[in-house]
C-alpha cells in the first residue's frame, strides 16, 4: 500500500500529475483542488495517496491535504461512485463545501457535480451524514456561512458551466477571466452570460 510520494514534479495537468520519486515517474491522478496547491515544475512535492488495485488496473489518486484524502476514501464507500466520480465531486467542490451540502441535504448543489445526478445526490447525503463526524459538521456549516459573497458566485457560476457541459478546467478559465475583466460587482447569471459569449 503507497500512502504518499515524495518527489520532484515532472509534469502536471488540472487531473494529472507525474512525480519523479528517486529515478521512478508515477502517474497520480488528482482532483483540481489539489492541482492548484502543486508547486512549480521541477520543485519537490509531497502528495497523499489513496493506492487503488483492481483487476485489471492499478491506479495512484493523490491528496495535498489528508481532507481531500479522508472524503475521496468516503465517497468511495457509497455504491456507485468509482475513483473517477469522487475525483470529479472534489473539483467541483471543495472539501467544506461538500460537507456542508451533506450536513443540509443540499441535493440541488451536489447535483451540479458532473456526473452527478438527483438520486446519486441524495445517495451521498443518506450515507455520508453519518458518517461525519459532529465536529466536521459544525465547521463545514459555519464556514460556509462566512463564504464571501465573490467566492460563492464563482463557485455557483463554474457549477452552472459544467452543467451545461462545459469541463471543469474550461469553466474555471472562462469565470475567472469573466471575472477579471469586470469592473463593478455583477450577479451569477450576467457571469454565466458573458462566459457563454465567450
Amino acid at each position: 500500500m503507497i500512502t504518499f510520494l515524495q518527489g520532484t514534479v515532472v509534469e502536471k495537468q488540472p487531473t494529472r500529475l507525474v512525480l519523479d520519486v528517486n529515478g521512478v515517474g508515477y502517474e497520480v491522478f488528482i482532483p483540481l483542488s489539489s492541482y492548484d496547491r502543486l508547486p512549480a515544475t521541477r520543485d519537490s512535492a509531497l502528495v497523499l495517496t489513496v493506492d487503488y488495485v483492481r483487476e485489471d488496473s492499478h491506479q495512484l489518486f493523490g491528496f495535498m491535504t489528508e481532507a481531500e484524502r479522508r472524503l475521496f476514501s468516503l465517497l468511495m464507500t457509497i455504491s456507485g461512485i468509482g475513483p473517477k466520480l469522487a475525483l470529479s465531486a472534489l473539483s467541483g467542490l471543495s472539501v467544506r463545501e461538500l460537507k456542508a451540502a451533506v450536513v443540509e441535504g443540499d441535493v440541488k448543489r451536489l447535483s451540479c457535480i458532473q456526473g452527478v445526478g438527483k438520486r446519486m445526490a441524495e445517495r451521498i447525503v443518506v450515507e455520508l451524514r453519518d458518517k461525519l463526524s459532529a465536529g466536521e459538521a459544525l465547521e463545514a456549516v459555519a464556514g460556509a456561512e462566512d463564504e464571501a459573497p465573490e467566492d460563492t458566485r464563482t463557485r455557483d457560476a463554474i457549477m452552472a458551466l459544467i452543467a451545461l457541459g462545459y469541463k471543469q478546467e474550461s469553466a474555471r478559465k472562462a469565470v475567472k477571466q469573466v471575472l477579471g475583466k469586470l469592473d463593478a460587482p455583477t450577479d451569477v447569471e450576467e457571469i454565466i452570460r458573458r462566459a457563454l459569449a465567450r
